[in-house]
């Protein structure tokens, strides 16, 4: 499954802990716009309220600017599809201290838009770095093996 967008801020700022897949209920001009990758999840998150859960702040451009309703909004609430256990278990989940829900990608599924989201801890400053200092060592050794085969 081809990823339409990827929140590539959630992996950096957030240790995720489990994920889940839900369905998105959408518009139709708002499909076609996602499927021709017009959609940020920059800032976006995700939150239950009244037993059902909602994607915030997502931004999805118009398809058609020309051709969109008047009353278009572009980072509107958007309801997610799950069933009533895993809104239950997020629910107890979301009441931890520490722990968000963090949309990772948006993609299509049999036709269908999907949003993959997961329960985040939020990461410290000190373990960002701690991950950027492992990176850089990594590639400094295979520079030096590469550089030793040649």
């Amino acid at each position: 499954m081809k990823a339409l967008a990827v929140n590539k801020r959630a992996t950096f700022d957030y240790e995720i802990l489990e994920t889940f897949e839900a369905g998105l209920v959408l518009k139709g001009h708002e499909v076609k716009s996602i499927k021709t990758g017009h959609i940020s999840l920059k800032g976006s998150y995700v939150t239950i309220k009244d037993g059902e859960a909602y994607l915030l702040n997502a931004l999805i451009s118009p398809y058609q600017p020309k051709n969109t309703p008047e009353d278009y909004e572009p980072t509107r609430s958007r309801k997610l599809l799950l069933h009533k256990k895993e809104l239950k278990y997020l629910l107890g989940k979301g009441k931890m201290k520490g722990l968000t829900l963090v949309p990772i990608r948006v993609y299509n599924k049999k036709g269908k838009i999907k949003l993959e989201f997961g329960i985040g801890r939020g990461k410290r400053k000190i373990d960002k770095r701690e991950l950027i200092k492992k990176r850089e060592d990594k590639r400094k050794i295979e520079r030096a093996i590469k550089g030793e085969m040649s």
